[in-house]
């Protein structure tokens, strides 16, 4: 256990009490914490690449905080009405599909060398930022529907466009592994 680590485990442990808020509708707070998961989420790649805090427990932990946060983000939003359903099922879908598709080469013993994509890369970002504009909106009034529209949409696009290119892999690789 280093640093890096117990950063993403506190990013963890940060995601039900953002859920929380924002059931309570507390949204300033919600979007106070949200930042600080983010933050947090570059502070610990941070440590772990320039002082050697690299691990393979860091490996797992660091994008299952990830994805909590953002599907636990995205399903309360769309609940609350705040998101599209459409978009909800979509980035929780690509998520079900990566972990899945994980899960299921695992499995079958061929085991899973995954290497993010650059689209994948804009969809996580464009997720958090839509999670925190839409927060932002919430509790400070700052951006209007337009722009909240045309993030949803980025989303919408680099999510469909990122979970047919780790299919791809996932294909590739699985083929590769057959006898």
């Amino acid at each position: 256990m280093n640093l890096a680590n117990a950063i993403s485990i506190a990013r963890l442990l940060s995601v039900p009490a953002i859920v929380w808020l924002l059931l309570k509708r507390e949204w300033t707070l919600a979007f106070a914490l949200f930042v600080l998961a983010g933050i947090s989420d570059a502070v610990d790649g941070l440590l772990a690449r320039r002082f050697g805090m690299q691990t393979e427990l860091g490996g797992y932990l660091d994008p299952l905080a990830d994805k909590a946060l953002l599907v636990a983000i995205y399903l309360v939003l769309g609940w609350l009405g705040h998101l599209p359903d459409w978009l909800v099922i979509l980035v929780v879908s690509r998520d079900i599909l990566i972990v899945g598709g994980a899960l299921l080469s695992f499995a079958m013993g061929s085991g899973l060398a995954v290497r993010p994509i650059f689209v994948s890369k804009l969809n996580t970002v464009a997720q958090i930022a839509l999670a925190a504009a839409i927060l932002a909106e919430l509790a400070f009034g700052w951006l209007g529907e337009l722009v909240v529209l045309a993030m949803i949409w980025l989303v919408g696009a680099t999510t469909v466009i990122s979970g047919a290119g780790y299919l791809a892999q996932w294909w590739r690789n699985q083929r590769i592994a057959e006898p």
